[in-house]
């Protein structure tokens, strides 16, 4: 059975093969993250988490500088870009090949993270939904799209959560997205189901039991279960304590045909992608 189909990104210009499942390590440079352990605050912490990300076998690394967990606090666009650029800079000096990722749903941050530091994909939790801007700003420097689901902001998704089907809901979502983006002129999309966003707990597991029907889109799908609330509320546990649950997820998402995993705990993800990788030669 083929569990994973090959694609191609526009990276700086190149297209890269991706031929087997990737994993992109989390780099959280925020002091209020849902998982503390995941928080990089000063220059010491980020350049150790950089190294840790590359020496432990990531392909891609995802920096944000917003919290997107409810109750966050709603910083403004200078203080995420002050945060960003601060991780950005580390990141070119202690892994300049790595491709980079910036979690934003600003146009002008990720304008500005291009400009100044020449971030390979961008990543937005809303698919442009808060920020009209952004899919031409996207379509402009010309880097790969990451579209992920989600109703209203990370401050009112938690009561946005009626479907009439909420995988035949996404479709229609995704569907609309991905010829919005393409109209404008994006080439590379990726899309993010978006797994604890505007869903519940048995929404999140339904999504993950029905995760195959979205290769029908043709699209690179990243999922992010990284220790989530779906995976320790469940199991009446932490984020701290919930690594093995994540990896569990992990590997069911590869076995339906995700092609990023989004983690926090990188060596243990890559693990996971080389042995789903041998049963798919």
């Amino acid at each position: 059975m083929s569990y994973f189909k090959p694609y191609t990104l526009n990276i700086r210009g190149t297209l890269y093969r991706v031929d087997s499942p990737q994993v992109m390590g989390i780099l959280n440079v925020t002091p209020d993250s849902f998982y503390n352990g995941s928080r990089c605050t000063d220059e010491q912490t980020i350049r150790k988490r950089v190294r840790t990300i590359v020496d432990e076998g990531a392909q891609m690394l995802d920096i944000g500088g917003y919290s997107s967990r409810p109750g966050a606090d709603n910083i403004s666009a200078d203080e995420e870009y002050s945060r960003l650029s601060r991780g950005l800079r580390i990141i070119k000096e202690e892994a300049p090949d790595i491709i980079v990722s910036v979690d934003t749903f600003r146009a002008d941050v990720a304008q500005r993270c291009y400009d100044d530091w020449g971030i390979d994909i961008v990543n937005d939790i809303a698919a442009g939904g808060l920020d009209n801007r952004m899919i031409e700003t996207v379509a402009r420097i010309r880097v790969p799209y990451i579209m992920m689901h989600m109703r209203g902001n990370p401050h009112t998704m938690t009561s946005l959560t009626d479907y009439n089907d909420i995988v035949s809901d996404m479709l229609q979502y995704f569907g609309e997205k991905i010829s919005e983006a393409a109209f404008a002129g994006i080439n590379d999309i990726i899309i993010d189901p978006g797994f604890g966003f505007s869903k519940t707990l048995d929404q999140n597991y339904e999504l993950l039991e029905r995760l195959d029907v979205f290769k029908a889109l043709d699209m690179p799908i990243l999922v992010g279960m990284s220790r989530k609330s779906m995976l320790y509320r469940l199991l009446d546990t932490t984020p701290a304590e919930s690594l093995n649950a994540t990896t569990a997820v992990n590997v069911v998402s590869l076995l339906k045909g995700a092609s990023i995993i989004r983690v926090h705990d990188v060596r243990q993800a890559v693990e996971a992608c080389r042995i789903i990788s041998k049963l798919n030669p």
